[in-house]
């Protein structure tokens, strides 16, 4: 064997050591479900966690992220327990497409210090402030359709935390904490950050580091910050920032310093050749969090507001009943149709003709691109709802991981049902006598539908 033949086998040892290390499990959860692997991760989770390991989902067979937070002082934690377990129960529950999960969690409290451990989930593709340096390396310009992908994602996750009552404020949001998945998908994480510097007491708030310490973020932060009491027009502003990163790539600190300068972020407004896209990221940034649009209004602005609402709809309509259809069901549809078919008609009054779609000016390929990123979370529905307020639970909610607890049975298995009915007949016959109605479906079961002069129920017999 050649010396560089023996040095490639050595190499291709050690890293498979390596790998092997890494998947050790170091730990478990009391149920046996999460395993705490060597691998440590940045996610952007929280900062100032004291670790943040890989972590495998036994049941999905996904991997997670295992979070320790850790404190010192053990009766502090103790007089504040109920508290600090009533807000975790309160995170696990908050559940959208574009935030990063809040899986479990549960108190490791030992003779010397107590820990809170939580599992998130893990987001392989890396964050945002990563991939426009990637970008800007190609010398690549930014892609119009992508950026108002993007910016819809990230307002329906802010839309979504600012209507729940009471609202949450991100208060971190930047782009090291924004993360881009391979289809498109895009996750804000660091949510939780805010949520424990306002609900863990100040005598427990040691573990926690400051939003601001890092210098070449501290653009993204307003400039009220700190001065009033922070309200949803933080977010946006951040968001706004975040925009104009996405924008124009990088936004670039002046001289050797590694913070951005007021010229410098006004150098990149200037850049903007869209009037529209250098309106909606001004509305953003003004000084008065007053004169801020919300997270909602933001999303119907003319220059992100591209799907129709109705388009949206039908659309998670198909994807919520894609079980009951073949599975390349648009492919098929497209084959029957005749191209030259007039879709959509508006008539005009007087001599001027009539405007009018032809099928033949459909693009399929893009309805079926467009199909798939709504699968993918890419046009979240709750977008176009008017009033969406989401009650964050108080303590009515299962109780945290018990150590006690017996590992998690594995689930019996379940036909789902994929029939559908096509075609149903029913009779209904009055009886005077007995002031009912009888209504008869053919097959299986029988409704009775029984009226009297206060009420009114049905009943269901085989």
């Amino acid at each position: 064997m050649s010396a560089a033949a023996a040095e490639q086998e050595a190499a291709a040892a050690a890293a498979a050591g390596e790998s092997e290390d890494e998947s050790e499990v170091l730990e478990e959860s009391p149920c046996g479900r999460w395993q705490k692997r060597k691998e440590q991760v940045n996610q952007g989770n929280l900062p100032g966690l004291q670790s943040t390991f890989l972590a495998m989902d036994t049941e999905e067979g996904v991997e997670v992220v295992w979070n320790a937070l850790q404190f010192t002082d053990k009766a502090a934690f103790k007089a504040h327990e109920e508290k600090i377990k009533t807000m975790f129960e309160q995170l696990v529950v908050v559940d959208h497409p574009n935030i990063v999960k809040v899986h479990k969690y549960w108190l490791d409290v030992k003779e010397t210090m107590a820990q809170v451990i939580f599992i998130t989930e893990y987001v392989s593709s890396g964050s945002l402030k990563q991939f426009l340096k990637k970008t800007k390396k190609n010398h690549k310009a930014m892609n119009a359709r992508a950026w108002k992908r993007w910016c819809t994602q990230i307002l329906s996750a802010l839309s979504y935390l600012h209507s729940c009552q009471p609202p949450i404020i991100h208060g971190n949001l930047t782009s090291d904490t924004i993360f881009i998945q391979h289809n498109g998908l895009v996750k804000i994480g660091s949510v939780w950050h805010r949520v424990f510097a306002s609900a863990i007491p100040a005598e427990l708030r040691s573990p926690l580091r400051a939003e601001r310490e890092e210098p070449r973020n501290l653009h993204f932060f307003p400039p009220e910050y700190g001065r009033v009491a922070d309200g949803t027009a933080v977010d946006v502003f951040s968001f706004g920032m975040c925009a104009l990163e996405m924008a124009v790539l990088e936004i670039q600190p002046n001289g050797d310093s590694c913070c951005v300068t007021e010229e410098a972020i006004e150098r990149a407004r200037h850049s903007l050749d869209d009037p529209n896209m250098r309106e909606f990221i001004l509305g953003c940034l003004l000084p008065n969090p007053d004169r801020r649009p919300t997270a909602h209004n933001l999303l119907f602005h003319r220059v992100l507001f591209e799907v129709h609402s109705l388009k949206l709809l039908a659309a998670h309509c198909f994807i919520s009943n894609q079980y009951l259809m073949p599975e390349n069901v648009v492919e098929e549809k497209t084959k029957a149709l005749d191209l030259n078919m007039v879709m959509a008609e508006i008539q005009r009054e007087g001599p001027r003709p009539p405007v009018q779609w032809r099928y033949s000016e459909v693009s399929f390929l893009e309805l079926d691109k467009f199909l798939e990123d709504v699968r993918n979370g890419i046009y979240p529905l709750m977008n176009f709802a008017t009033a969406r307020p989401h009650a964050l639970p108080g303590v009515t909610f299962p109780p945290a991981e018990d150590p006690q607890k017996a590992k998690t049975p594995t689930p019996e298995p379940f036909d789902v049902e994929t029939r559908k009915v096509v075609q149903m007949q029913c009779s209904m016959e009055w009886s005077a006598e007995k002031r009912q109605r009888h209504r008869t479906i053919p097959g299986r079961w029988r409704l009775s539908l029984c009226t009297t002069a206060s009420s009114v129920r049905m009943t269901a017999r085989s």
